[in-house]
């Protein structure tokens, strides 16, 4: 997640381990090592595009790595606080700290790899939103009260109900999400081979479904209100290590990226139809029911031993705006949102739309 958050749930975990005298320098202690995990951003490389993706997320946000980490987190933090706690101490809220960096951002969509070295599987349980204030403000009000020592003990047991009990509801509504998009699924004479539901972009109530189902990727969003709402999107042809292995020469750099970013991206994979030359991420869009694309990679065909161009787009118009606020509110989408499929025949007429 975001910084602050894994500031604020690192300090609010780390917590645990204080007395009213020293809480507030463990909450400081905790909120350090918590963003600490993140460091591994540095890791990347000119050359090399998809490096970063390999790294981020991997040993440093292991449960594994997580005491070698608090570790040497400890040995520098210490310093700045011996005079209010002991090594010990500050030991203790470093490994608390850091340990929640890993499991807290196995709780978003983006994969973390938890028990790396014995496994490169990247653990995501798709409850929340990698940013996502209705989850992190409350926590931050409590901490600060807890700071200024105003009814410590009651306010920390606040911040951690709110904690699990958020995390608790994300799953809930996923749960609601996923069997809304099979029930959709159902509804198109569809057996999905596999469905993944996640939640939109900073809240719990708009979810984006994607399921796989005889060769495409169907990707739909749904409001998990008090009655679940369907907004019906697009489809879009998969391409898999089969599609590569009659595209791209074997052994070529090439064909080595395509495979990093397949494992990256879970083989959610697909050409854009606007440009043949890039392969997207059908995971991930700016609005749940669109396959718009925030990230994927670049290649030519003619240069094999070259690296891909990994290219982003987080751009919102205001026309995607729009359309986000509308599914938040359950209206009804106007106009249309066009198909990103072949033809919209892949979702059998079904009208976009609630």
């Amino acid at each position: 997640m975001d910084p602050v958050s894994q500031a604020v749930v690192g300090a609010t975990i780390a917590s645990t381990s204080a007395n009213r005298r020293t809480m507030p320098s463990v909450i400081a202690v905790g909120a350090l090592a918590g963003m600490a995990a993140d460091l591994d951003v540095l890791i990347s490389s000119n050359n090399d595009p998809l490096l970063f993706l390999e790294y981020h997320r991997q040993f440093t946000h292991a449960l594994l790595f997580a005491p070698l980490g608090a570790l040497l987190v400890s040995v520098v933090l210490h310093p700045f606080f011996k005079r209010q706690l002991t090594y010990r101490q500050v030991l203790v809220a470093c490994l608390l700290g850091y340990a929640s960096h890993g499991l807290l951002d196995a709780c978003t969509t983006y994969g973390t790899q938890l028990l790396w070295p014995l496994t490169d599987h990247r653990f995501a349980w798709h409850i929340i939103s990698i940013i996502d204030p209705l989850f992190t403000l409350p926590l931050v009000t409590a901490l600060i009260l807890v700071m200024t020592r105003w009814r410590p003990v009651l306010v920390q047991r606040f911040a951690l109900i709110w904690l699990c009990g958020y995390l608790g509801l994300g799953e809930f509504q996923r749960q609601r999400a996923m069997t809304a998009g099979l029930d959709l699924a159902a509804s198109r004479g569809h057996l999905p081979l596999r469905l993944e539901a996640k939640p939109g972009f900073a809240q719990l109530l708009v979810w984006k479904t994607v399921y796989e189902w005889d060769g495409a990727f169907y990707v739909d969003g749904v409001r998990a209100g008090y009655d679940i709402q369907i907004y019906q999107g697009a489809s879009i042809p998969k391409i898999d290590h089969v599609w590569a292995d009659q595209q791209l020469p074997a052994g070529s750099q090439l064909r080595k990226d395509f495979d990093r970013f397949r494992w990256f991206s879970n083989d959610y994979l697909a050409l854009d139809p606007e440009r043949p030359n890039f392969i997207v991420d059908v995971r991930y869009s700016m609005n749940v029911h669109e396959i718009r694309p925030l990230w994927g990679i670049a290649f030519d065909q003619n240069i094999p031993e070259d690296h891909v161009d990994y290219q982003t787009n987080r751009r919102a118009d205001a026309q995607t705006l729009d359309r986000f606020w509308r599914m938040l509110l359950g209206r009804p989408l106007d106009p249309p949102v066009p198909s990103n499929s072949e033809s919209d025949s892949q979702h059998e007429g079904a009208p976009h739309g609630v």
